[in-house]
């Protein structure tokens, strides 16, 4: 290899390192396994999670309405997303955001850590609480929905997402709605179901994957929804790709497509 093949592939090491420098800046991914901690304020609850000697903030405790669902004592969770390094620590930890938590299945006694409160954590926010006696302190709105599409009328495609292992939770209506009422607005055909399963890959080089089936059963399981919705004169194609695709939570979903 000449003196110009080497400067190509000096300059495309050093590109590649400074998109990788760049990256790390605005957040690197950090998946780990570890058990959750309740951390008490002088206000709200917050959940952090401590790996490899550091401590990492995911959420508060709140209501099924949240972005962020709490995790539970006596399991281990997977903590996925990108540690925001330019911003604050909260409740002592690492911002984690975006941040999926997903609950481990097995028990795992040992996780039972509750702080008692500690006056140094103040949150610096207070979820937003929308009128009326029917939501709590802590109830989360979400803006309106966008209007209803015109005709002609295509084909939309809508994903649902899932916590690692995971199937249906509260999170799930918010995208299984606007579905449902596309498919009854253009009196729906045909409704494409397609299941996935993902693996994902820890920074201690351990690999979590899915166990297979469970993207048949994702499938299913939606398609057993809208049909209970009333969604029943629809010819319903369910297929599944029980392949574990390697990344983070977006590889573990169901994408319906509804057809005119």
């Amino acid at each position: 290899m000449g003196t110009a093949g080497y400067r190509k592939i000096a300059a495309l090491v050093c590109a590649s390192l400074a998109a990788h420098s760049a990256q790390a800046a605005q957040g690197s991914p950090l998946p780990f396994v570890a058990c959750p901690i309740v951390q008490d304020t002088p206000s709200v609850p917050c959940w952090i999670a401590t790996y490899q000697g550091e401590t990492y903030y995911l959420g508060i405790q709140s209501d099924v309405s949240a972005p962020f669902n709490p995790p539970s004592l006596g399991h281990k969770v997977l903590v996925e997303g990108s540690v925001k390094e330019d911003t604050p620590r909260i409740c002592g930890g690492l911002v984690v955001d975006p941040v999926t938590v997903s609950v481990m299945p097995e028990l795992s006694p040992e996780c039972d850590e509750l702080r008692q409160v500690d006056s140094r954590y103040v949150l610096p926010f207070e979820p937003p609480r929308p009128p009326g006696p029917s939501t709590g302190q802590l109830a989360f709105t979400y803006p309106d929905p966008s209007p209803p599409p015109q005709p002609p009328y295509k084909p939309m495609t809508f994903t649902v997402p899932y916590e690692f292992e995971g199937m249906v939770n509260f999170k799930t209506p918010r995208v299984l709605t606007p579905a449902l009422d596309y498919a009854r607005l253009i009196k729906a055909g045909r409704i494409e179901i397609v299941g996935y399963r993902g693996q994902t890959m820890l920074s201690d080089g351990t690999a979590l994957t899915e166990h297979d089936g469970i993207a048949r059963a994702r499938a299913e399981e939606i398609a057993s929804m809208l049909r209970g919705a009333g969604l029943d004169q629809a010819q319903y194609v369910i297929n599944a790709d029980e392949h574990p695709a390697v990344g983070g939570p977006e590889e573990r979903r169901t994408v319906i497509t509804v057809v005119p």
